[in-house]
């Protein structure tokens, strides 16, 4: 059984990436790994205030749990789930998953304030220097 990656970071794209990994996840037969990197000080909710590292560390476990809703997870389904909450840059800590992984997911951007570029940041370092194929999901269409 293999291992797939997927880096969620609270973006439509990072959600877009979560269902396609799941699905691709439940296609193989192999487990999935939902990663979310943070960084002192976190980028999340609370951005425009200075906190300590243990409430910004509660945000990001709480974006890491909001990235489940809406998502349909039957544990009738026999996939395999497991969530990561890993403190560093975003980039490093996904090529680090990779090391053991047969795919990594990222979303092509994510809330990074450069939103006319293709890829990320993120996305564009994990493409260049994972340890194993990566797919890079676009941004969901805007309907209306």
């Amino acid at each position: 059984m293999g291992k797939i990656v997927v880096g969620v970071d609270g973006s439509p794209t990072g959600q877009a990436a979560l269902a396609w990994a799941r699905s691709e996840a439940k296609l193989r037969g192999c487990s999935l790994d939902v990663v979310h990197a943070w960084q002192y000080p976190y980028q999340g909710p609370r951005t425009t205030v200075t906190e300590p590292r243990e409430l910004m560390e509660l945000d990001a476990a709480k974006e890491l749990q909001a990235a489940f809703r809406g998502l349909d997870l039957d544990a009738d389904d026999g996939l395999e789930v497991h969530h990561e909450l890993l403190e560093g840059n975003a980039a490093k800590v996904l090529i680090n998953a990779s090391t053991d992984a047969d795919l990594v997911v990222v979303g092509s951007r994510g809330r990074g304030g450069f939103t006319s570029l293709l890829l990320g940041s993120t996305s564009h370092a994990v493409v260049q220097h994972a340890h194993c194929p990566v797919t890079v999901v676009p941004a969901p269409v805007a309907v209306g």
